[in-house]
């Protein structure tokens, strides 16, 4: 169907070109189209450009999106935020420096259990609150 397609545009740019020479085949009863240079480059390059658009809209661009939106994320980490690490640790932001968060995961002997970790290795921000039924989440 795409073979089709591309040999209409360039059979109708070598018309317009007034470069078609129509010739009768001698087996096929077919006609058979000399091609301008111009349409020829033009039917090799078209789905070279045809296949980087589809890469561009399917693989380049909803990564750049997906990319944007964790930077996003991660700009906007807070003291108290609840966290998911990459290695799935769940904890609470007690302090944020440059590229490093330290992280209360757990309580032992009343004082929080911290752990530092590095700024990237932050996957999301859970969604609840910090308070649950009474209950302080740490």
């Amino acid at each position: 169907m795409i073979e089709n397609w591309l040999f209409g545009i360039t059979s109708a740019l070598a018309e317009s070109a007034g470069t078609a020479a129509a010739a009768p085949a001698a087996e096929a009863g077919a006609e058979e189209m000399a091609m301008s240079p111009v349409a020829a480059i033009l039917q090799m390059v078209l789905p070279l450009v045809l296949m980087g658009v589809v890469f561009y809209f399917m693989l380049i661009r909803p990564q750049r999106k997906k990319d944007k939106k964790v930077k996003e994320m991660l700009d906007n980490l807070k003291h108290g935020d609840r966290v998911t690490t990459i290695g799935g640790i769940y904890g609470t932001i007690m302090a944020i420096k440059d590229e490093t968060i330290t992280l209360a995961v757990g309580q032992r002997g009343g004082q929080p259990t911290e752990m530092t970790v590095a700024r990237w290795a932050i996957r999301q921000v859970e969604e609840v609150s910090v308070e649950n039924e009474g209950e302080l989440l740490n």
